[in-house]
């Protein structure tokens, strides 16, 4: 029988904001030095969303410490329902939080006092990021900024922060003051505060896929996984950061939709088919170019 992974739970503030937002590790206590991944939900999601606890036990069992986080905005609260709960936070999310908070993680990480996962544990030299969907974009832009970062992998991911707002969208989005997307699964109305436009607008340099990607991932590996059957964020997308950096490794997965076959809540104490696929997909490459 497998040794059961050591879940560490914890806490950071964000800076700027000084909201609290939670994470935790899995990985198993052997007392050596592993490599670490870093895992970021998409727009919607969080952290303990379908079957993500399922697939970090099984990147701690493949010999990972895998992390995920709450980004501080995503709805949910700490002690809470552990759902999207607080719409007025959504609300007041923009890029530039997201990019924060995980800088904030990644700073913790190397303070290992700061989250209670043995440092010997670690082996921060080998860190990398995945991030699923909007958060697949995130991992992009922090690791264009973080030379911390080794190796990336996107699933699902966007290509562009701005998704193609027209004049007349951003001019009723203004004159209202916030905009409403439904949430399908619960739902829920979500709010979106026209800050959110003001603020990729203020930071324009620093929220650009296209050139991060170009200008500054030309000698990280990047891993770009997408599924071939995906109804939220088009294949074209992973197409065009292909384009924007030939050198990243593309790989599409037959059959494969935007949530790799997970749904919330997720019973099974099994991956789903697809999410099996990406997760072996990923850790491969990460343990090709990730080398001690």
């Amino acid at each position: 029988m497998p040794i059961q992974p050591t879940t560490v739970h914890f806490q950071l503030t964000g800076s700027g904001h000084h909201r609290p937002f939670a994470a935790d590790a899995r990985f198993v206590a052997d007392g050596r030095a592993k490599p670490v991944v870093v895992f970021v939900h998409g727009f919607k999601g969080f952290k303990d969303w379908g079957h993500f606890n399922v697939l970090a036990d099984w990147f701690a069992h493949r010999g990972f410490v895998f992390v995920k986080l709450n980004l501080s905005h995503n709805g949910v609260v700490v002690g809470g329902t552990g759902d999207l709960e607080d719409l007025e936070a959504f609300g007041r999310n923009n890029f530039s939080i997201e990019l924060d908070d995980l800088g904030t993680l990644l700073d913790a990480l190397h303070q290992p006092d700061q989250t209670g996962i043995p440092a010997a544990e670690m082996d921060l030299s080998r860190l990398a990021l995945i991030g699923h969907s909007r958060g697949g974009g995130l991992v992009l832009l922090k690791a264009a900024e973080d030379a911390r970062v080794r190796a990336v992998a996107t699933w699902a991911a966007i290509s562009q922060v701005n998704p193609g707002w027209t004049e007349q969208q951003m001019a009723d989005w203004q004159q209202q003051g916030v905009l409403h997307v439904e949430n399908s699964r619960t739902r829920q109305q979500l709010p979106l505060y026209y800050q959110l436009v003001e603020n990729y607008y203020a930071n324009q340099d620093r929220l650009d896929i296209e050139q991060n990607l170009r200008r500054w991932l030309q000698n990280r590996p990047v891993l770009i996984l997408h599924g071939d059957q995906d109804e939220t964020v088009p294949l074209a997308r992973a197409q065009q950061l292909h384009e924007w950096q030939p050198a990243a490794k593309l790989q599409v997965l037959p059959g494969a939709t935007h949530n790799f076959g997970g749904a919330h809540p997720w019973t099974s104490a099994e991956l789903p088919e697809h999410a099996q696929q990406a997760a072996e997909a990923t850790a491969e490459f990460f343990e090709l170019k990730m080398k001690s």
